[in-house]
């Protein structure tokens, strides 16, 4: 397979890959943390309008979707990239953390949320997808 093509296919993969990670989080984790009492969790509109009634724990499920989503997209990518391994993972990494910036503007959270999502769920896992990576190849 030529180098562009399995490079083109690394992000595709990893993009894919690691949305479907997130999506799963967000679908299922409603059963492990449910919802508050009264939220409409469905739409975008129902999402904002009880969005007051969040405590910190409700906030778990979308943290973990978006990091293992990350994490799990930037590892793929490096798998099947043929070659600059690294920057692959950080392209996931920046990929995903711009549509966790995006979310921050179409959907108010707390502050400290925000925070911690933009700076802890994306680019260090992708760091972490390279650690795991190296480690293994050192092997």
């Amino acid at each position: 397979m030529k180098v562009i093509t399995r490079n083109i296919l690394a992000v595709v993969l990893g993009a894919v890959l690691g949305s479907i990670v997130n999506m799963g989080i967000i679908v299922f984790g409603g059963s492990l943390v449910p919802p508050p009492e009264g939220a409409d969790v469905i739409t975008m509109e129902g999402l904002k309008a009880s969005m007051h009634l969040f405590q910190p724990i409700h906030f778990l499920m979308p943290f973990l979707a978006h990091a293992l989503g990350t994490f799990f997209g930037a590892l793929v990518a490096m798998l099947v990239a043929a070659n600059h391994k690294e920057k692959f993972s950080y392209g996931i990494g920046i990929l995903f953390m711009l549509g966790g910036i995006a979310n921050v503007f179409m959907l108010p959270s707390p502050l400290w949320f925000s925070i911690l999502d933009v700076l802890g769920a994306y680019l260090p896992m992708s760091i972490l997808a390279i650690i795991l990576v190296r480690k293994r190849v050192q092997k």
